[in-house]
């Protein structure tokens, strides 16, 4: 099985932005383990700040790959350039959020990727990503 893990901006940031919502852990380690956790998995991470690049990726593995996990960030909620590529492909995404975005300030309740998605999680930390990761291990 091959499942991709696609962050966009400020997530390279992780274990040193806002820790109080993010945490401590830098994604990199968190990928490690997971790595080690499911070494059956053919797990791929790539990161952007520039909306573009989230896109030319998710055009390249789109049609190859049996899942993708995106957490498109701040794009999330404005970018419906990255909803068009994930309806343009045929590898299924489940969206994933670190913090309760519906905990937050309001602009971040609209997602224009959850409606082209196959699942949403979001509010369990990094722990989102296992999550998502074991919803496409199930089926």
């Amino acid at each position: 099985m091959k499942i991709a893990i696609i962050n966009g901006p400020n997530l390279n940031l992780l274990g040193k932005r806002e820790p109080e919502i993010y945490g401590n852990q830098t994604f990199e380690q968190f990928f490690y383990n997971l790595q080690k956790k499911y070494p059956e998995v053919e797990l791929i991470y790539f990161q952007s700040n520039i909306e573009g690049e989230i896109i030319n990726k998710i055009h390249e593995i789109g049609f190859d790959f049996d899942g993708i996990i995106l957490n498109a960030g701040a794009y999330t909620h404005t970018s419906i350039a990255i909803a068009d590529a994930i309806k343009s492909i045929q590898s299924p995404v489940i969206e994933v959020h670190i913090s309760n975005t519906f905990a937050r300030e309001t602009f971040r309740h609209q997602s224009y990727i959850s409606p082209v998605s196959s699942g949403i999680i979001l509010g369990f930390g990094m722990k989102s990503y296992e999550l998502a990761l074991l919803s496409f291990l199930k089926n």
